[in-house]
């Protein structure tokens, strides 16, 4: 094998390789991975390929229109393989079906032939079950080493639509895969407790904060009048992909009471619903007519743009997570990244991440602790000085959760695999 150090993988990030100079540079590499995304979240793959690009990791990224953004194609280490194309939701049952159909080809065809020996899983692809089992199987046989980030360990059990079956391919999946990143170590124990999975396969890493949402000079006081917010009025925002598990009628009905106590409260609800919820959301938006709370709530219910993010946050006074059940939330390190604290439940990694009265509050999973908890924010000096904090809370997530930390954990991992293979 040839071997050349990581700054002769770099070379100038200006200049645009040809798909011949890529493929010499894969062969050519220390370390080559290729990056199966699944075709979404853009946040997370943005961050990763383009730290690991810096850090002298030549990637092949597979995805799609949903997560491809011009500096994925800057870099001479990153090739960005567009295999899934438009993924606009299509009328016709035939014209989808044949569309995930092409894909697959696709993506076994390019496993088949791709020069990197280590794959490393984002995300699954459209059928969970035959990823999990299949696929992993196929991508073994072709010799590769198989990294996968456990994002959630098991999503099926969060929503409480789990079977046999699913903890079943699972538990293959976690089996197949060479190591594994999960982002808190409660994930990691119930990966080794409920899957049998050894702690030697296993890597905390932090969740990157997504620096793929533009932050621009734009103030608050700007960012209010946008969403029609006057600048006494206390602010509230949900913010993200509205789900039961995020218990957003605990939310409303806190709000409700809290409205009635003091007419400044102001609630946004920005986001739309996770496919499934959509009766689940017009209970609580019907919910809100009724009790008279349409007046003193901004729903935005639809897909936020990265363009149009900015403005929910810097709105805002604070963010409310109040989950039922999550592993960890990337709403909370965006939030961070913007300098706003969090009101968060009990639950998951929430008690790691916020710092009581420095970056946020913590309360219980019910209605009246977290009407008690708001009350609490608004009445501290945390609010009362949020102008001076916010840097604070940014200083303190990018300690944490910086993209840096990230690709220096994932790097070594390739490293490691490499180390092991004989030249």
């Amino acid at each position: 094998m040839i071997v050349v150090s990581s700054s002769e993988c770099q070379e100038s990030p200006k200049v645009a390789l040809s798909s011949q100079r890529r493929e010499e540079h894969l062969l050519k590499t220390e370390i080559a991975v290729g990056l199966l995304t699944g075709g979404f979240d853009k946040p997370y793959v943005f961050g990763l390929a383009t730290v690991l690009a810096s850090k002298g990791v030549c990637l092949e990224v597979i995805g799609g229109d949903a997560v491809d953004r011009p500096e994925l194609h800057a870099p001479p280490t990153l090739n960005f393989l567009n295999l899934r194309g438009n993924q606009e939701p299509e009328k016709s049952l035939w014209r989808r079906v044949t569309r995930i159909l092409t894909y697959y080809i696709k993506l076994i065809r390019y496993a088949g032939t791709a020069k990197p020996r280590i794959f490393h899983i984002l995300w699954n692809n459209k059928f969970q079950f035959f990823d999990r089992t299949l696929l992993m199987l196929y991508y073994k046989l072709l010799g590769k080493r198989v990294v996968l980030t456990a994002h959630n360990v098991n999503t099926s059990r969060r929503d409480s639509i789990d079977t046999p079956l699913n903890r079943l391919s699972l538990k293959v999946q976690y089996r197949l895969a060479d190591h594994i990143f999960v982002h808190t170590t409660k994930m990691k124990s119930e990966l080794m407790e409920g899957f049998g999975i050894g702690s030697e396969k296993l890597t905390v890493i932090p969740f990157g904060i997504n620096n793929s949402v533009p932050n621009t000079d734009l103030t608050p006081r700007e960012a209010r009048r946008r969403l029609g917010v006057r600048d006494e009025e206390k602010t509230i925002l949900f913010f993200g992909r509205i789900a039961p598990y995020k218990g957003l009628e605990l939310l409303v009905s806190s709000f409700l009471e809290l409205a009635k106590e003091d007419t400044n409260y102001r609630l946004i609800i920005a986001g739309e619903p996770k496919k499934g919820a959509e009766k689940y959301l017009d209970t609580i938006l019907k919910t809100i007519r009724c009790e008279g709370g349409s007046d003193r709530v901004v729903a935005s219910i639809r897909y936020i743009s990265d363009e149009e993010t900015e403005s929910y946050f810097k709105a805002a006074d604070v963010v409310a997570l109040p989950y039922l059940q999550i592993y960890q939330s990337g709403v909370l390190f965006l939030a961070y990244g913007f300098g706003l604290p969090a009101i968060a439940t009990d639950v998951g990694s929430f008690s790691s991440d916020v710092i009581e009265g420095q970056t946020g509050f913590l309360c219980n999973p019910d209605a009246i602790s977290l009407a008690q908890t708001i009350r609490k924010y608004f009445a501290s000096d945390l609010y009362k000085e949020l102008g001076k904090r916010r840097q604070g809370i940014r200083d303190f997530a990018y300690e944490r959760h910086s993209w840096d930390l990230v690709g220096d954990a994932t790097r070594d991992v390739y490293a490691e695999f490499l180390r092991r293979e004989p030249s």
